[in-house]
């Protein structure tokens, strides 16, 4: 106390001595000038005139530029569920127990028309953007996408996010979980990084960045450097997501209480794989063993009493290729309804970690200003797994039949990390009650309509009530800005911006009746389509979730019509009774379409994902030989060379190496490594984690720096066929064997390519991840073979198929 007391005394006579002008300087300071004008972003800082004044001492310094948030301006969390249909949630009458959803949802606002695109990276960037899907260059996915504009999967410097708007307003921002909204052949070191997180908009990014991750051993990034997981038996990608956005939104909080902040919270949950531990599966135990059509009378009976669905709403008759429940085995029964409580605990784990970041922000004193959307789904609930499910979803992407009875041969283990799982397509119909179709259909409100919760103590006064304006995702960014009290830019970093084309909902805050405002609206995926006006919806269904080929040609569609005012469900067909309304609702829909860049219309499969045929970047560019060098982590197949269907050699040029992987692509449900083990050099193939075929030396390598090649030469004569692989150290032959299958078409979603270790799941269970060389490596070169030119075409049409399915499925 005595040294303080010395120090401001030391700090007073300094003042008096130095005079009035110092101490004006040290008040002038404190002054800040305010933005006037928020529609150009960043806000120009103000000009200040050159000083004429040659002494500090006798000048004032001007007021401090600093860019500050209007005054009220709430925190804002976007929590967005991944592949949850509208009556899956208790919170909408589901039967998934999520007790964070409903405790916003009765103490704020339920909104029961609500709208997303039918498929992952559409409707995250229209979320993001406020603008229509298309308008973003993201009418698919950017694994599917095209050189036509709205297809290109590269969002324009025209459409800003909503997160770059609001952090040059201000806000602190992080984005945790999933991304999906980045081209997969920008996701490597070489760019362009520009469409990364970070660089959209967000001071913080923790999560991964394609379409799905194994949620027991994800490949994550903080910001645009790959994470290197904990050593910890029981960690899950949901409770890791949960404590670091905890962690910064209590450090953003703890360093400056007064700036809000920008979350936006997007789990893997409950996309699959669908992983959660045991303890949460056992919750459902026997709940589901009545079925999916009895489910879908329960769920419809629960929505109506909650009041989000009106009374006399009917079920809409479920697709036929759907199997009645009381026609199936007893084999079938049993591991259909395991595969459901899997999803189910799945769906409660993660809202009950959403929960602890809830309560952290209340720990805070800043929930009640916390303005949060909680939207349960991007899309409909998924179909992909088809009619039986899938223990391994990597044997579907490479046209590998599962049984019934393969499948329950891991059924006490389906959800835990030995498995990489699906459910049953009847689910996801059940899953979208009280509508007919799933994830992938934006002809259905089963595949677009989701329910979203509203919840703002501040601003909303209402409680447990339920909204039926008609609205849909890209309103949810001009919503955020007038809560905030912001303009629309109109330029941000330099571009002149695409007007938003959503509409603001906090009209609706006060007044359950107010008249819609957004009256208008287009739906397409794949061909898939419909127009949505004034209550009216025309639509028509080119493909199910579960096709794979369209039903019929664009041209020839057939259009159905539906008055959603009276027939909630989309029940009943008016357009043979009202021809001339579905006649105009079908102008409309190519009015828009025409408006928003959706034709031309695209229901191209494989095709599409050729990157030549439609004019995408693809990073090797037709190269046949690729060097790699140690501490190259997680390089996706879209940013790798494709050694599948050929021969090809891999050689490395190392030293002083006696254990660890050299190079190893994906892991335990299908890939390869070769590496070393004991002084020896090994090669191991993972066949969709059902064989592994490993060729291994005898002899340990020598000492010094070695030259280790294996070669694999195909049987040829069509896709995922074997042949023999044999090892070479310094040119000698050191051992041969058979390889007797091969993946055609795909090793992982998120498991990539590493050089020096084997992150993520391990290739062979020989040795444990990350399992790095403990020796040099100067260098790993792939180089493909030749091959005949009919071998070249199949491979390909193979490889393109499978990526179609990779592609819908995410």
């Amino acid at each position: 106390m005595k040294r303080i007391a010395v120090i401001v005394a030391r700090m007073l006579i300094l003042v008096m001595l130095l005079g009035p002008v110092s101490t004006l300087c040290v008040v002038a300071q404190t002054r800040v000038v305010e933005p006037t004008d928020r529609t150009v972003l960043p806000i120009p800082e103000p000009k200040v005139p050159n000083s004429t004044v040659f002494n500090a001492r006798n000048a004032t310094p001007p007021p401090r530029f600093e860019v500050k948030t209007p005054a009220g301006a709430p925190n804002v969390l976007i929590v967005l569920i991944d592949d949850m249909g509208f009556g899956m949630s208790e919170a909408f009458g589901g039967p998934i127990h999520m007790p964070t959803a409903t405790r916003l949802a009765n103490a704020g606002l339920r909104y029961n028309q609500f709208h997303t695109t039918a498929l992952c990276s559409p409707t995250r960037a229209a979320l993001m953007s406020g603008r229509n899907h298309h308008t973003t260059n993201f009418g698919s996915i950017a694994e599917t996408a095209t050189s036509f504009p709205g297809q290109t999967g590269q969002r324009p410097n025209s459409v800003a996010y909503l997160a770059e708007m609001v952090r040059l307003n201000g806000y602190s921002t992080a984005q945790f979980g999933k991304n999906h909204e980045t081209a997969p052949w920008e996701v490597s070191p070489s760019g362009p990084t520009n469409r990364w997180p970070t660089r959209s908009g967000f001071d913080k990014f923790y999560g991964f960045m394609g379409g799905e991750t194994n949620q027991w051993a994800p490949f994550l990034y903080d910001g645009m450097t790959p994470v290197e997981l904990p050593k910890d038996p029981n960690y899950h990608f949901m409770t890791d997501m949960t404590n670091k956005a905890i962690s910064w939104m209590s450090s953003e909080k703890s360093l400056t209480p007064d700036k809000p902040f920008f979350i936006y919270f997007a789990p893997g949950a409950t996309h699959a794989p669908h992983h959660v531990p045991k303890e949460w599966i056992a919750k459902y135990k026997g709940k589901f063993d009545q079925g999916w059509d009895k489910l879908r009378e329960e769920t419809l009976a629960r929505q109506i009493k909650l009041g989000v669905v009106p009374a006399g709403t009917k079920l809409a008759p479920k697709p036929d290729a759907i199997k009645d429940w009381s026609t199936l085995s007893a084999d079938e029964k049993k591991l259909y309804a395991r595969q459901m409580e899997v999803f189910a605990g799945f769906g409660e784990y993660a809202d009950t970690e959403i929960g602890r970041l809830i309560d952290a922000i209340g720990d805070t004193g800043q929930l009640d200003n916390t303005l949060i959307f909680y939207i349960v789904g991007d899309n409909g609930t998924s179909a992909e797994g088809g009619m039986s499910g899938l223990y391994n979803e990597m044997t579907y992407f490479n046209g590998q039949r599962e049984s019934v009875e393969d499948i329950l041969k891991h059924y006490e283990n389906l959800g835990d990390a030995t498995t990489y799982p699906h459910f049953a397509a009847g689910w996801a119909v059940a899953g979208d009650s009280p509508f007919a179709w799933t994830k992938q259909v934006p002809a259905d409100y089963g595949g677009t309509r989701n329910g979203m919760i509203v919840h703002w103590p501040k601003g909303i006064t209402a409680k447990n009530e339920v909204r039926s304006q008609w609205h849909h995702v890209i309103d949810i960014a001009p919503t955020i800005l007038e809560a905030a009290g912001l303009p629309e830019p109109k330029s941000v970093n330099g571009t002149v911006q695409t007007p938003l084309e959503g509409v603001s909902m906090v009209y609706t805050f006060a007044n359950a009746k107010a008249p819609d405002r957004h009256t208008t609206q287009y739906f397409e995926i794949f061909g898939n389509r419909a127009i949505y006006n004034d209550g009216w919806l025309a639509r028509t269904i080119h493909r199910a979730a579960w096709e794979f080929k369209p039903r019929g040609t664009l041209e020839a569609d057939v259009w159905e019509l539906f008055d959603t005012r009276t027939d909630f469900s989309l029940a009943t067909d008016l357009a043979a009774k009202n021809p001339a309304k579905l006649k105009e609702l079908q102008a409309l829909f190519l009015s828009e379409a025409i408006k928003y860049h959706v034709l031309p219309l695209d229901d191209r499969t494989l095709e599409r994902l050729n990157a030549e045929n439609v004019g995408r970047p693809e990073l090797m560019g037709g190269r046949t030989t690729l060097n790699v060098f140690d501490g190259m982590l997680g390089m996706s197949e879209n940013a790798f060379i494709n050694v599948k269907n050929r021969s090809h050699t891999i050689t490395a040029e190392v030293e002083n190496g006696t254990n660890g992987a050299i190079l190893a692509q994906a892991g335990r449900f299908g890939g390869w490594s070769m590496y070393v083990k004991d002084g020896k050099p090994m090669y191991t193939y993972n066949f969709l984690g059902l064989q592994e075929y490993t060729v291994a030396a005898t002899e340990a390598l020598p000492a010094g720096k070695v030259t280790i090649r294996f070669e694999f030469v195909s049987d040829g004569g069509g896709v995922g066929k074997g042949g023999v692989g044999t090892i070479f150290v310094n040119g000698q032959k050191v051992a041969s064997g058979r390889i007797e299958q091969t993946q055609c078409c795909m090793f992982s979603a998120d498991e990539g390519a590493d050089v020096g270790t084997d992150e993520g799941t391990a290739v062979s269970a020989g040795y444990a991840v990350p399992f790095k060389f403990n020796g040099r490596i100067k260098k790993v070169t792939i180089e493909l073979q030749p091959t005949t030119a009919a071998n070249a075409i199949e491979a390909d049409n193979a490889r393109r198929k499978a990526a179609l399915k990779v592609g819908l499925a995410n």
